[in-house]
């Protein structure tokens, strides 16, 4: 890794103030350079070419489009960078796109070697060290005293913690909605307990046993309960499709989730029901009748 500043842009000396404000830091910003001979394999090419083999003895310049894009840079563009009180000018013979989720280290700028393999470089990489290494990180730290180690594991379980917070407002918020449904449910079920224990007396004084009024009153509910859990389909399809497009989740497909929505609502309309049906039941169909 290299520091350097953009001094120039096709011969003309940088104007910070032709740049929208949110990009004015960016461009004179002093920048992380490197440089490489082949493409890393976690890059790729958006458009134009990797180095041919007269580039890399003339030199060039592989940026990301993010950049490219925000400062107006394109294929051809000729920058011009400061690097250690040194300017040297290449021109852009291609451009990247770069996974910025990943835990890969990338830069906005990649020159050929011969460029900046004489400026001076610092050196950065990744590895994994068990925890009873940790002893000896801290020894090698020690004797190099120019070595900086930053430990991500520290930054993930901070980030955890985070996720599993909002995991748990998520699923209170959840719970919650879910109670409210059921007593919204229940509500509706009261509202209609008369109409229900006039049909049954109805039922009953043309001749209907109470096994065949519960069997129609069972059948209703349970139709109900299926239907009020079928909205919860669409749902989970826009899930599937929000984690495969629009981020880079892999999601495993449990087939219970698809029949976890019909089958709840059948079993909290059907538990409602039955206490339903039994007072309607109950109730005398003389009384039922003359209310009428």
């Amino acid at each position: 890794m290299v520091r350097g500043r953009l001094v120039a842009v096709n011969g003309a000396a940088l104007d910070v103030d032709s740049y929208a404000k949110q990009d004015r830091r960016l461009a004179e910003r002093e920048f992380n350079l490197s440089y490489a001979a082949e493409l890393p394999g976690h890059n790729q090419i958006a458009a134009g070419h990797w180095f041919t083999r007269e580039e890399l003895a003339g030199g060039a310049l592989s940026v990301e489009e993010g950049i490219a894009r925000r400062l107006g840079w394109r294929i051809g563009d000729r920058l011009t960078w400061q690097v250690a009180g040194e300017n040297f000018t290449a021109p852009i013979v291609n451009i990247r796109k770069l996974d910025w989720d990943s835990m890969q280290i990338n830069f906005f700028v990649i020159a050929t070697p011969a460029l900046l393999a004489s400026a001076p470089a610092s050196y950065v990489t990744s590895f994994t060290f068990l925890l009873r290494s940790l002893r000896s990180l801290i020894r090698c730290r020690q004797h190099f005293s120019n070595l900086t180690v930053i430990d991500m594991s520290a930054i993930l379980r901070q980030a955890q913690t985070i996720v599993d917070r909002v995991v748990r407002a998520v699923q209170f918020v959840f719970a919650f909605a879910l109670g409210a449904g059921l007593l919204v449910l229940y509500s509706a079920l009261l509202a209609t307990q008369d109409e229900r224990q006039h049909e049954a007396a109805l039922m009953r004084a043309l001749g209907a046993s109470r096994s065949q009024i519960l069997a129609a009153q069972r059948a209703e509910f349970a139709s109900l309960g299926l239907i009020s859990g079928v909205p919860l389909l669409p749902e989970r399809q826009e899930s599937v499709g929000l984690y495969e497009h629009r981020f880079p989740f892999s999601l495993s497909s449990n087939g219970w989730v698809w029949a976890a929505g019909p089958l709840a609502g059948l079993v909290c309309v059907s538990l409602n029901a039955w206490a339903g049906a039994r007072s309607a039941l109950n109730h005398p169909p003389l009384l039922a009748l003359r209310e009428i």
